[in-house]
């Protein structure tokens, strides 16, 4: 297995490398568009009613820096035969590809291809996801560079995926469906509450994908609140959603420590 788990860790560099450079191209840094200013703006904060506020997306820097740590720790030596590696290190080089191959359709293709490869995107993360669930964690690093970073991937990918499609369905939209924009706002963000709290509870109420979630909605709320297109009901809606999501998963994490600290001293 020593030729193959060294190949695995390249991989896991290689698609960190691909995934930054396409980064630098979607922030215009290497002559690529703004993401802000691709697709005429579709993807922009004030494109759709589900759209979050710009700053949310700061999210990333902590994404990517999670993903360098943990693309210079798989790489050390003494992970090259980890079991767990062997089997997620594949995964989430494959999460950091798709995560890539989103900027480059969003740069050179159409807004359907974007909703496509995000979904593509989520459903290799929920599988990463719920691999490491079923793996646990060998020590701290493990627990943070793997479980954590990619629970915030997940989780803010899970928001991310209903802006794009949100995005895509206004740009192809009737004028009239404004209309009902906010029932139908209210209705997919009840929607991502049970998705994040189903998240939440299959993990073992781990926090890091509630962190990701009820940030994103907790900016999406002040879009709506506070820039265009304006919609009370969707962003304290947003609001809301987002404080359950995150109030529920901190309450499970501190009665799951506080388990686990007994059964330690028991």
């Amino acid at each position: 297995m020593g030729a193959r788990d060294v190949m695995r860790q390249i991989l896991v560099i290689c698609a960190f490398c691909f995934m930054i450079v396409a980064a630098m191209v979607g922030t215009g840094l290497l002559g690529g568009t703004p993401v802000q200013d691709l697709q005429d703006g579709a993807l922009d904060a004030d494109a759709s009613f589900l759209a979050p506020a710009r700053p949310a997306f700061m999210i990333w820097s902590a994404i990517y820096l999670g993903l360098l740590a943990y693309t210079v720790w798989q790489a050390l030596p003494r992970q090259r035969s980890s079991e767990r590696q062997r089997v997620l290190g594949w995964l989430i080089a494959g999460t950091m590809v798709l995560n890539g191959l989103w900027l480059v359709a969003a740069q050179f293709g159409s807004l359907a291809l974007t909703v496509l490869a995000i979904i593509v995107l989520l459903a290799l993360l929920g599988v990463t996801f719920h691999r490491t669930v079923i793996d646990p964690a060998d020590g701290w690093a493990d627990r943070v560079l793997v479980d954590g970073v990619t629970g915030l991937h997940l989780g803010w990918v899970t928001l991310a995926t209903v802006a794009n499609i949100a995005a895509w369905l206004t740009s192809i939209g009737e004028p009239d469906w404004e209309a009902a924009a906010d029932l139908w706002g209210v209705v997919v963000l009840v929607l991502v509450g049970v998705i994040g709290l189903g998240i939440t509870a299959a993990s073992g109420w781990r926090i890091a994908p509630a962190l990701a979630m009820s940030w994103g909605l907790s900016w999406l709320g002040v879009a709506r609140l506070t820039g265009e297109p304006p919609s009370a009901v969707i962003g304290v809606t947003a609001f809301v959603v987002g404080a359950i999501i995150l109030v529920t998963a901190a309450i499970g994490t501190v009665i799951r420590e506080a388990a686990a600290v007994r059964n330690a001293s028991a």
